[in-house]
């Protein structure tokens, strides 16, 4: 049991050294038998989410976690338990089958093809996307220069989106087709903070929804592999989820000099809003990488945000 008396599960996203994940299959018998899933098992009354994840990873698999973060934690569905996802990247023991079930080793793109629980969609994206999220600063007078730092950053964080205000369409236009294929050579992913249709043309990775065009959105846009959305409040997360949206940007977190007139949510207040939240959410808005442990103690995928992680010039 959770807090509360709430029913919940200790899920563990075990990842080797080289990123491949373990799954095992449930046995044919029982509900859901054949499927894939995360090792774990229902935490028990009294116990913490973390204590169950010991016991049931012990029972499973013989292991002891050493190092284990939470990943993402998902609320109940009608009266099912709240689902606690921890990735595990160190323990004591050796992997065996305790249970007799099959284990498998994958990769995070690999896990698509395997039969899971419905549940584990969610799991399955937050495993491939990124702890920082950068967000381009403004392009400035330098093209060249913003470039070799826009591909920077991809490089280091794997996922950077290209946000330009202050251009207009035909400008960004010419900008997103040639920051595509500078992200593209370092083996980044980009994202258009603008139309999907221009994601599609120039051949982005993904767009990103602002609060205007996820209003009007009315399903997920199509033919992109990622879609993110910026969210300010439990009914932009709602709104999020219903269009279909990989992951969310809850904000601001703290005060911040582009907003100086808006409240911040706070650590509370942040976790408060992703307690309901069925996506990953990244915590925006006056924060930078000492922010880690408190983003992910209030439930963040990750931290997102403009200049604490630009790798390029200021």
């Amino acid at each position: 049991m959770g807090a509360g008396n709430e029913p919940a599960v200790a899920i563990g996203v075990i990842v080797a050294a080289d990123g491949r994940v373990l799954i095992d299959q449930r046995p044919p018998e029982v509900i859901g038998g054949g499927l894939w899933e995360f090792p774990g098992g229902k935490v028990e009354a009294g116990e913490s989410p973390e204590t169950a994840l010991s016991r049931e990873l012990a029972e499973e698999v013989g292991i002891t976690p050493t190092v284990a973060e939470p990943l993402i934690t998902l609320p109940p569905v009608d009266d099912g338990p709240r689902l606690h996802i921890w990735r595990v990247t160190a323990w004591d023991g050796e992997i065996t089958s305790r249970e007799g079930q099959p284990l498998r080793w994958v990769t995070a793109g690999e896990l698509p093809d395997y039969p899971m629980p419905a549940a584990n969609a969610a799991v399955i994206t937050s495993l491939r996307l990124p702890d920082e999220l950068a967000i381009s600063p403004e392009p400035g007078a330098g093209l060249e220069t913003f470039l070799e730092g826009l591909a920077a950053t991809a490089a280091a964080t794997g996922l950077v989106q290209l946000r330009a205000p202050g251009l207009d369409q035909a400008a960004y236009a010419v900008l997103a087709e040639a920051a595509v294929a500078r992200v593209a050579a370092v083996g980044g992913r980009l994202l258009l903070n603008a139309e999907p249709e221009l994601a599609r043309e120039v051949g982005a990775a993904g767009v990103h929804l602002n609060s205007r065009r996820l209003a009007r959105m009315e399903e997920r846009p199509a033919n992109l592999a990622w879609v993110g959305a910026s969210c300010h409040s439990a009914a932009d997360l709602a709104r999020a989820e219903e269009v279909g949206a990989d992951f969310a940007l809850l904000s601001p977190v703290a005060p911040t000099a582009s907003h100086p007139g808006t409240e911040p949510l706070g650590w509370a207040g942040f976790g408060r809003l992703v307690a309901g939240a069925r996506l990953p959410v990244y915590a925006l808005g006056g924060v930078g990488p000492g922010d880690r442990a408190a983003a992910v103690a209030a439930g963040a995928r990750g931290l997102a945000g403009i200049r604490a992680f630009w790798q390029g010039a200021a």
